[in-house]
C-alpha cells in the first residue's frame, strides 16, 4: 500500500511531507513526495490529510458503555455505591453491546488500543470477558482486557464505614459482596489459559480493583497468576483522596509501598489515576518501571483531584493518558483527555516551563499508552513500526490556518476532523464511518437494554438513593 500526499507527524512531533509504504500490518519505509510509483500497490491519496499516530486509551471499562450520562454530582465513592445498579442485571449480549459502544466510539475519535478493566459481578467469566474481546476484535482496535477482581466489598474496605449505616439498611447493603478470592483466581486462570485472540491484538490482563478492596492473599494470588502468565495489571491507586487516608489506617503505610511490599510492582504494572500518589510513591513505582494512567477528566468530573502529571514525569514513570469509562467521563475521547491533561498542569504549582507541553501529552497518548499496554512498536510513525495511524482532514477550521500541527492536534482536536483511521494497515474508520459495525443497529440495541435495564435495576437503585447520604457524609468526615 503506497498512501500518498500527507503531511506526516514524525515521531519529533514536527510535520513532513512524506509518502508511507505499507506491507501487512507495518510502516515499510517513509519516502520522499513522488519518488515511489506505487505500481503494483494500493495507493491512498492522503492530499489534504495529517498522518498522525493512533491514540491510545489507557484506562476504560466496557460495562460502563451502558451506563453514560447517569451521573452528575457523585464522587466516586459515592459512583461505587450506585455501581451494583448502574451496571447491573446485565445478560451476555448486553456485556457485548456495552463494549462494542465504546469500542465504536473510541474508533470514531482516532483511538487503536484501549486499556480495558472490565467488570462482572460477582466474579469474572470467561464468557463476559470473551464477549469483550470479541467486541473489540470486531471493531479492530488493540486491546488489553483486564476482568476487575475483589475480594472484599466496597462496605468492607473503607473502616468503620458499614457501622456508619442505618441498621435497617446496612444488612442490606453488606448483601452485595464478590465472590471468595479462590473463585475469582479460578475464574482468572481458564480466562487467561482458554485465551482465542493473537495476542499481538486483544490480550488478556488482571485487574485487581482497589489495593485495600483486596486482601493481601488475593493481591499475592493475582501477582503469582500474572507472572505465571505474562501479563500484565493494572489497579486504581490513590484515585481519590479517601483512598489515600485509607491506606495508613489499613496498612500502616501508604498505597504504594503496601504494593511494593507486596512485590506487585514492575514494568507490566499500570496505575490507574494515582491523584493522591507522594513523591516516594512516585519514585517507588519509577523505579519499578510501572506505568500511571493519568485520566484528568473522569478525575475532574468526580471531584477526585488533579494528578501531578509533572511529577510523575520528573521522577521517571511512563505516563499515559486516558478517559476512564463513561459513567465516570461519559466519552471516550482521548483527544480531549490529551488537552485536559495539559490544562490541569498550568493549574499545579510548577513554573511555565513545567507546564505539559502539546508534545508531551501526544508522547502519552502514543507511545506512552503502547508501553503502558504492553505493545511493542506501536505509537510512533517510523520504519518498521505497525501502521496504526489516523487521517486528520486539514479542512478542518481547527486547522486553518495551520501553524504547529502538534499543537493544533492537542488544543483544537475534539474527533471532528478524523478522517480515517487504520490499525495495523487496515481501515477500521473510512470516510468517518466506523466500517465493521452497524451504528443503526448498535443504537436499536442500546435503547432496547436501556429501557430494560433501567426496569431490572430500579430496586437497586432505590437502596442506593438511601445509602448515599451516609456514605456522603462519612467519607467526607475521614481524616
Amino acid at each position: 500500500m503506497l498512501i500518498q500526499g500527507a503531511k506526516v507527524l514524525r515521531p519529533s512531533f514536527e510535520a513532513e511531507a512524506l509518502d508511507l509504504i505499507v506491507e501487512g500490518d507495518t510502516i515499510k519505509d517513509l519516502v520522499a513526495p513522488g519518488s515511489v510509483k506505487g505500481e503494483g500497490m494500493e495507493r491512498i491519496d492522503a492530499t489534504g490529510c495529517a498522518l498522525m499516530p493512533g491514540l491510545v486509551n489507557g484506562h476504560n471499562h466496557a460495562q460502563a458503555n451502558l451506563a453514560k450520562g447517569l451521573f452528575d454530582r457523585y464522587t466516586l465513592e459515592l459512583y461505587l455505591t450506585a455501581v451494583p445498579w448502574a451496571t447491573g442485571r446485565r445478560t451476555l449480549e448486553d456485556k457485548r453491546l456495552s463494549a462494542m459502544i465504546g469500542a465504536a466510539e473510541m474508533a470514531r475519535k482516532g483511538c487503536i488500543a484501549a486499556y480495558d478493566m472490565f467488570a462482572e459481578f460477582p466474579l469474572p467469566t470467561l464468557e463476559g470477558v470473551a464477549a469483550v474481546a470479541d467486541a473489540y476484535a470486531q471493531v479492530g482496535l488493540r486491546a488489553v482486557i483486564a476482568p476487575q477482581i475483589s475480594d472484599k466489598s466496597f462496605w468492607e474496605a473503607i473502616p468503620g464505614l458499614a457501622d456508619a449505616l442505618p441498621a435497617t439498611l446496612r444488612g442490606d447493603a453488606l448483601k452485595s459482596k464478590p465472590a471468595p478470592h479462590a473463585q475469582s483466581i479460578d475464574a482468572c486462570k481458564r480466562i487467561l489459559t482458554q485465551w482465542k485472540h493473537d495476542r499481538s491484538v486483544v490480550k488478556p490482563a488482571l485487574g485487581p480493583s482497589i489495593p485495600h478492596h483486596c486482601s493481601d492473599e488475593f493481591l499475592r494470588e493475582c501477582r503469582d497468576l500474572a507472572r505465571e502468565h505474562g501479563v500484565g495489571m493494572q489497579m486504581h491507586v490513590a484515585e481519590s483522596k479517601l483512598q489515600a487516608l485509607v491506606a495508613p489506617k489499613v496498612y500502616g503505610e501508604s498505597l504504594v509501598a503496601h504494593l511494593s511490599r507486596l512485590e506487585m510492582l514492575g514494568p507490566g504494572f499500570c496505575v490507574a489515576h494515582g491523584v493522591w500518589l507522594a513523591d516516594d510513591e512516585r519514585k517507588r513505582l519509577a523505579d519499578a518501571g510501572a506505568s500511571v494512567s493519568h485520566n484528568p477528566g473522569s478525575n475532574l468530573k468526580l471531584g477526585s483531584g488533579v494528578a501531578d502529571m509533572r511529577r510523575m514525569l520528573s521522577a521517571g514513570i511512563n505516563v499515559a493518558v486516558g478517559t476512564d469509562g463513561t459513567a465516570s467521563s461519559d466519552n471516550l475521547n482521548a483527544f480531549e483527555a490529551m488537552r485536559l491533561a495539559c490544562y490541569l498542569s498550568r493549574a499545579k504549582d510548577h513554573p511555565v516551563d513545567q507546564w505539559i507541553s502539546a508534545r508531551e501529552a501526544l508522547y502519552a497518548a502514543t507511545e506512552a499508552g503502547a508501553k503502558a499496554l504492553g505493545f511493542e512498536k506501536v505509537g510512533r510513525i517510523e520504519k518498521g513500526w505497525k501502521a496504526d495511524l489516523v487521517f486528520l482532514d486539514l479542512d478542518a477550521l481547527h486547522y486553518v490556518p495551520l501553524n504547529d500541527l502538534a499543537q493544533q492536534i492537542v488544543f483544537g482536536e475534539d474527533g471532528t476532523g478524523v478522517e480515517h483511521v487504520m490499525r495495523g494497515g487496515r481501515f477500521i474508520v473510512r470516510d468517518r464511518k466506523v466500517l465493521n459495525v452497524d451504528v443503526a443497529k448498535l443504537k436499536a440495541q442500546a435503547e432496547e437494554a436501556r429501557v430494560r435495564l433501567t426496569a431490572a435495576n430500579a430496586e437497586a437503585r432505590a437502596l442506593a438513593d438511601k445509602l448515599l447520604p451516609y456514605v456522603g457524609r462519612f467519607c467526607a468526615g475521614v481524616h
